[in-house]
């Protein structure tokens, strides 16, 4: 078969998959689609193998910025829908776009490798096939990233990979290491059950409410994006500073950067335990000594158990790590998503960023599937589009994110929307919220009226 008549193969039936899969039915690319576990929702799904969810997760965009083009979370959902909620609407998407019969479930993949100008994939059964493209989405929250510290700890480490319920807190002292989202929904479940809750952070952050002035914080702040940047992030940090206040009294450290410069911590929980003395704040691990933590101040407490709530590695486990350029520990990726080093290999959902995922994911694939169907129609126009594509472009907005490992490559949520608009403008591709909403809006309203 030519290049040309082979299907483009698409790797997990999460999010960011299933993104892809409409991008490309609506453009008539064929394809199929493998996910390991028995059904849609990726991470969502907490039945899913390795997944991080746990039983109180809920989103931390609120629903009014996180649905799909053209596929709005439904109007009786909360507005910061649990983990249950969110996966519904995945597999709602899912039946509505009539995407399942292309979906191969329980078929995990083993490999990718070239196979000259095509790529064979092969699944754990030993089920091999070759297309001519591949758009690997299948996550970067699956491995866990632990940390190292001296010393010799005599009671339990867990990551937060393997958290599902509070139970296992009952009758412990319990210390969650982190200052992500996860990190402090889990101290703050810590703080309901077990006997003593503790959180070790090694900077301080800006803590930011979920609502403001009776409104999702991301609805909230939308409203003022016609405000210069610099303006918004002063006069967002002002408020803040009203709202929020000094946190240093309750043994939190002071944020070490400007507002907006880390990942946001969408949190009002985590306050009001400290400040009703149900989580102890500490500063960095320094080592371990028997059953007690020692921290970088020389504060010393006993524990019992241990959660690292420190992120994950990205990797793509089924791809040879030299099929893609890295930077760090994190692929690099033209607009996140375009593979330097191989034209027809992608990679869809490995980057972070300062806002909620669906429609960014059909920003990112409905590139991907715009440059499919370039390179299949017209070659020498795909050589013409990638010169274009390969511009070093900042995404960052001109925030200096801070120097970690996790905002390496970091991405702010309107320059990349605002960058996505102008390479397609530039190559004659219709913006995706514009192809997608006029596809799915009139036929599919209902699913956002309440139940």
């Amino acid at each position: 078969m030519s290049h040309e008549e082979l299907r483009v193969c698409v790797i997990g039936a999460g999010p960011a998959g299933l993104a892809a899969a409409r991008n490309l039915k609506a453009r008539g690319i064929p394809y199929d689609q493998l996910e390991k576990h028995s059904g849609v929702g990726g991470i969502w799904d907490i039945t899913n193998p390795g997944t991080p969810m746990y039983e109180s997760a809920h989103l931390i965009s609120s629903r009014h910025t996180s649905g799909y083009y053209g596929f709005p979370m439904p109007d009786h959902f909360p507005d910061y829908p649990g983990h249950e909620l969110v996966l519904d609407y995945t597999r709602q998407f899912t039946d509505a776009h009539d995407l399942a019969g292309a979906i191969q479930f329980d078929a995990p993949v083993r490999f990718v490798r070239q196979q000259g100008d095509a790529w064979e994939v092969t699944t754990e059964a030993g089920t091999a096939q070759v297309y001519s493209h591949v758009i690997c989405a299948s996550g970067h929250t699956w491995k866990p990233n632990w940390p190292e510290f001296g010393g010799r700890f005599d009671g339990e480490i867990m990551h937060a990979v393997d958290f599902r319920d509070p139970e296992i807190f009952k009758g412990k002292r319990v210390l969650v290491v982190g200052a992500g989202n996860s990190a402090c929904d889990i101290a703050c479940e810590a703080a309901r059950s077990a006997d003593a809750a503790f959180i070790s952070m090694r900077r301080g952050y800006h803590f930011v409410p979920k609502h403001i002035l009776g409104q999702p914080t991301d609805v909230f702040a939308a409203k003022s994006r016609h405000l210069p940047r610099p303006m918004r992030r002063w006069m967002f940090g002002q408020l803040l500073k009203h709202l929020v206040g000094d946190l240093t009294p309750y043994g939190l450290q002071a944020p070490d950067h400007r507002i907006l410069e880390s990942h946001p911590i969408i949190n009002s929980q985590l306050i009001h335990y400290l400040q009703h003395g149900d989580i102890q704040a500490h500063q960095n691990i320094e080592r371990f000594d028997g059953d007690e933590v020692v921290f970088v101040d020389g504060k010393r407490e006993a524990m019992d158990l241990v959660v690292y709530a420190t992120g994950y590695r990205y990797e793509i486990p089924y791809a040879d790590p030299e099929l893609f350029a890295w930077k760090g520990s994190k692929p690099s990726l033209d607009y996140a998503v375009f593979n330097p080093k191989h034209d027809t290999l992608f990679a869809a959902g490995f980057t972070e960023m300062n806002a909620g995922g669906y429609y960014i994911f059909d920003e990112m694939t409905s590139l991907i599937a715009d440059a499919i169907d370039l390179q299949r129609k017209d070659p020498a126009g795909w050589l013409r589009a990638k010169r274009l594509i390969r511009q070093s472009i900042d995404f960052s907005g001109g925030i200096k994110f801070v120097q970690s490992e996790r905002h390496d490559d970091y991405l702010d949520m309107d320059s990349y929307l605002a960058g996505c608009q102008r390479l397609s403008t530039a190559l004659g591709w219709l913006p995706a919220k514009e192809r997608l909403e006029a596809l799915t809006m009139s036929s599919h309203q209902p699913w956002s009226t309440a139940a």
